[in-house]
C-alpha cells in the first residue's frame, strides 16, 4: 500500500473506540463491494443481464453475484448497530426516536439526493425506492418493535423472512385499487401514484423489515464474552448456510419460479459443472427470496466470526468505511456519477443524453477490466476522505453527525 495509506491506518489503530471491530470490518467490506456493483451499473452497459445464464460468462456472473451480499448484510448489521446503539446507556424512548427520525431521513435522501444522482433530473416522472428507502422504513418499523421483548422481535423477524415466499402467488392486481400497497410491501413492481408519474419500489419492505429485526436481536450475541460470541456466531452462520444448501437443493420452497419480476426460477443442471453451480447460486434478489437471504447472511456471519480479533492493516482499511457507512454511500454516488459524466464527455464530447436529451451512444459501455480499475480507483480516492470524517465523528459530540 502507499506510504500515506499505511500512515493513516497506523493512526487509526491507536484510536480507542467502543465499537466492535468485526461489525465495522464486515460492513466496510460489503459497502466496498457495493461500489463495484454501482460502477458496473453506470459504466458497463452490457447488452445482457450479468446473471442471465443463457448469455453471461462466469466472470460476469460472479462479478454480479458477489455484490448480492451488500444489501442483506448491510440491512442486518444496521439492525445490530441499532441494538448496540441502545445498549450504550440509551433508553428505549431515546433509541426509538433516533430510529424513527433517522429512518425518515434516509427515505428523504433516497427520494431526493440519490434519485437525482441516479436519474439527473428533478421532473419526478419516475421515482424509486432503493436500499435507503428499505433501510429507512425498516428503521421506522424497528422504532416500534424495540418496545417488545427481544424474543418477540426475533420471532417476528424470522417469521417474516421464512414465510414471506408463501405470498408469492398473490398478484398485486388482486388488490385492485390498493395494488400499490402490495407493490411496496411484497412484489416491488412499478405503480403509478399519479398520472404518468411512476414509482418503482424495487426494495419492497417485506422481508427487509424482518432482516433488520433479526439483526437487532442478533445484537444480544455481540454482548457475549468474545470467545463465546465467536462460537455462537460461527455456529449460526454454518447453520444458515447449510439450511440454504438443503432448501435450494430441494427446489420446493424458498426460491421457486414465480411471476415476480427478476425471478430466475429453480436451479437446474447445466451443460457443465460451473454453470450448474451458477444456476444453484442464482437466487432471486428482487424481491429477495428466503434462499437469497440464507445464501448471503449465512456466509456473512461465518466471516463475522472469523474476524473476531485485532484487525491487521487490511482489516483497518475496511473498518474506516464501516465506521461511516452513510457518508461513504452518499460520497460514492457523487464520485461515480461525476466519473460517469467525465468519461462520457471524454469519449463522446457530449453528455446531454445522460440528462435525457438525445440518444445514448451505442458503444458507451466499458469493458469489465476497466470496471474493476475504476472500482479500485473510487475506493482508494474515498479512503482518506472517509478516514477524515470518521475522526471528525469520533471527536465531535454534535447530534447531527449521527445522521451521517
Amino acid at each position: 500500500m502507499p506510504a500515506n495509506v499505511v500512515a493513516i491506518e497506523n493512526d487509526l489503530a491507536v484510536v480507542k473506540s467502543p465499537r466492535l471491530y468485526s461489525i465495522d470490518l464486515v460492513r466496510g467490506l460489503v459497502i466496498v463491494l457495493m461500489v463495484l456493483d454501482h460502477v458496473k451499473g453506470f459504466m458497463a452497459h452490457m447488452p445482457f443481464d450479468f446473471v442471465d445464464l443463457t448469455r453471461t460468462t462466469p466472470v460476469h456472473f460472479f462479478t454480479r453475484w458477489i455484490t448480492h451480499f451488500c444489501a442483506p448484510v448491510f440491512m442486518f448489521l444496521a439492525g445490530t448497530g441499532a441494538f448496540l446503539h441502545g445498549a450504550r446507556g440509551r433508553t428505549k424512548t431515546e433509541l426509538a426516536w433516533f430510529l424513527f427520525s433517522r429512518g425518515l431521513w434516509l427515505v428523504i435522501l433516497e427520494l431526493t439526493v440519490i434519485r437525482y444522482l441516479w436519474l439527473l433530473n428533478v421532473d419526478y416522472v419516475h421515482a424509486f425506492g432503493g436500499v435507503l428507502w428499505a433501510i429507512g422504513w425498516a428503521m421506522v418499523a424497528l422504532a416500534g418493535l424495540i418496545f417488545l421483548p427481544v424474543s418477540a422481535i426475533t420471532v417476528f423477524g424470522v417469521a417474516m423472512i421464512a414465510f414471506h415466499n408463501l405470498a408469492d402467488g398473490v398478484s398485486s392486481g388482486d388488490w385492485e385499487e390498493y395494488r400499490w400497497i402490495w407493490c411496496i410491501l411484497h412484489t416491488g413492481e412499478v405503480f403509478y401514484p399519479f398520472d404518468q408519474h411512476s414509482f418503482h419500489p424495487f426494495y419492497p419492505l417485506v422481508p427487509w423489515v424482518g432482516v433488520m429485526a433479526v439483526g437487532y436481536s442478533f445484537g444480544t450475541l455481540m454482548l457475549l464474552e468474545p470467545s463465546k460470541r465467536q462460537h455462537e456466531v460461527l455456529g449460526l452462520g454454518i447453520a444458515l448456510t447449510l439450511l440454504f444448501v438443503v432448501l435450494r437443493f430441494a427446489n420446493v420452497y424458498g426460491d421457486k419460479a414465480t411471476s415476480q419480476p427478476g425471478s430466475p426460477g429453480p436451479w437446474s443442471v447445466q451443460d457443465d459443472w460451473l454453470f450448474t453451480v451458477m444456476s444453484f447460486l442464482n437466487c432471486q434478489k428482487y424481491p429477495p427470496s428466503l434462499d437469497f437471504l440464507l445464501m448471503t447472511l449465512g456466509p456473512a456471519l461465518i466471516l463475522l466470526s472469523l474476524v473476531e480479533r485485532e484487525p491487521g492493516s487490511v482489516g483497518r482499511f475496511f473498518i474506516v468505511f464501516g465506521r461511516v457507512p452513510l457518508f461513504f454511500y452518499l460520497a460514492h454516488w457523487i464520485v461515480i456519477r461525476g466519473m460517469s459524466l467525465g468519461v462520457a464527455y471524454l469519449r463522446f464530447g457530449d453528455v446531454a443524453w445522460m440528462f435525457g436529451q438525445g440518444e445514448r451512444p451505442s458503444e458507451d459501455g466499458l469493458g469489465l477490466v476497466m470496471i474493476y480499475v475504476l472500482w479500485i480507483g473510487v475506493v482508494v480516492f474515498l479512503y482518506p476522505i472517509c478516514w477524515w470524517f470518521a475522526r471528525v465523528k469520533q471527536r465531535s459530540r454534535s447530534v447531527w453527525l449521527s445522521y451521517l
